[in-house]
């Protein structure tokens, strides 16, 4: 008999225990992450199925978010659920509960983006068959969270690990060495400024936008502590030049943000800030390394080809998850909420564009 539990704060140890080891365990499914996020506009929630006592077969950590003009919520589970997904009975008991648990406060839809590749014909088959509508297809950045990633086995030794690089992508590590690019993987609270500056300068030469630094404060106080954040900065004749943040949750890592300067691009930083993350992951027992996001569209004319070239070099294995599936608990709200969204989203870009506008008239 199946039992949903919701996790007290007190009860971090026990829930964060399942995620890690779990089936699909994933650190957006942490207890920390949902810490990060309740910093902001979202209220997190954990819980736990139990078949028989403190003994967990799956959880799932769900983010509640108001949604303007509606006076209604939605929830979104990051790379959730967490469990053998396979196990329908076990799914229909937890998907049934998370039910009772919305309609008590007034969500109209869960969200989830589970870990599972689009190979796994088996799962979208049953989520189809329980109701969920599908969102999200696109090739590109347009989901919460990548669709598409590179991700690395690290079974190997990591002398094989290196060895199966692209020949370009060896050349170009052995080349930053030579050249005399340093990385620090030991970084301190006082870096990350230097970090950020350096991902500013990224955002502004490749057009795209990035958190408030207290974010990235909030991820530092919540992930750092337990191991599960790791900053590395790369520096040339004494300069930071390049950085990365990573994390790190039972046997997985994840390579999450990258920055590099505009200066210095030559001696090929990226490519040794990568491969000693990689070493970092294969030392502390990972299964596997995840690159992150990638466009889905391959061809050379993409704009993002680059991106996906670069990731390719590591020789990890291109994934393609199911996406987005929305399960929907109040059809006239939710077909409210699929019209008014986009508008939403418009003019929130709108916003932050005039903010950047006005920002650089002050700078003037």
């Amino acid at each position: 008999m199946y039992v949903l539990k919701l996790i007290k704060q007190n009860e971090k140890e026990y829930y964060n225990n399942y995620i890690a080891t779990a089936i699909k365990g994933h650190v957006l499914q942490s207890f920390e992450w949902g810490e990060i996020k309740g910093e902001g506009e979202w209220n997190p929630y954990r819980f736990i199925v139990e078949e028989g006592e403190r003994n967990p077969v799956a959880a799932i950590s769900i983010l509640g978010r108001k949604i303007p003009g509606l006076g209604r919520t939605f929830f979104y589970a990051p790379r959730g659920p967490v469990g053998d997904v396979h196990n329908f009975k076990l799914m229909d008991f937890l998907f049934g509960e998370v039910k009772k648990f919305a309609q008590k406060r007034g969500a109209i839809f869960l969200k989830i983006d589970p870990d599972i590749s689009v190979e796994d014909s088996e799962f979208e088959e049953y989520l189809h068959s329980r109701n969920f509508i599908q969102t999200g297809k696109g090739k590109g950045f347009e989901g919460v969270q990548p669709r598409f990633v590179f991700r690395l086995n690290l079974e190997p030794d990591i002398d094989t690990l290196f060895n199966n690089l692209h020949s370009k992508t060896r050349y170009n590590i052995r080349l930053a060495k030579k050249k005399g690019v340093e990385i620090n993987g030991d970084c301190e609270v006082e870096e990350l400024p230097v970090f950020y500056k350096v991902l500013k300068e990224t955002t502004e030469r490749d057009k795209f936008l990035v958190r408030p630094y207290s974010y990235f404060e909030n991820m530092w106080r919540h992930l750092m502590p337990s191991g599960n954040l790791k900053l590395f900065m790369a520096y040339y004749q004494g300069k930071p030049v390049a950085g990365t943040l990573a994390f790190l949750f039972g046997d997985k890592g994840w390579y999450i943000y990258g920055a590099s300067s505009n200066s210095y691009r030559n001696v090929m930083p990226n490519y040794l800030l990568q491969w000693t993350m990689i070493k970092w992951a294969k030392e502390n027992d990972c299964s596997f390394y995840d690159f992150r996001g990638v466009s889905g569209d391959i061809s050379e004319d993409n704009p993002l080809y680059g991106l996906y070239r670069f990731k390719k070099g590591f020789k990890g294995d291109f994934i393609e998850f199911i996406g987005e599936y929305d399960l929907v608990f109040s059809p006239f709200y939710y077909h409210l909420w699929s019209i008014l969204e986009p508008i939403y989203q418009k003019n929130i870009r709108r916003i932050i564009a005039l903010k950047k506008i006005l920002k650089g008239k002050r700078g003037k």
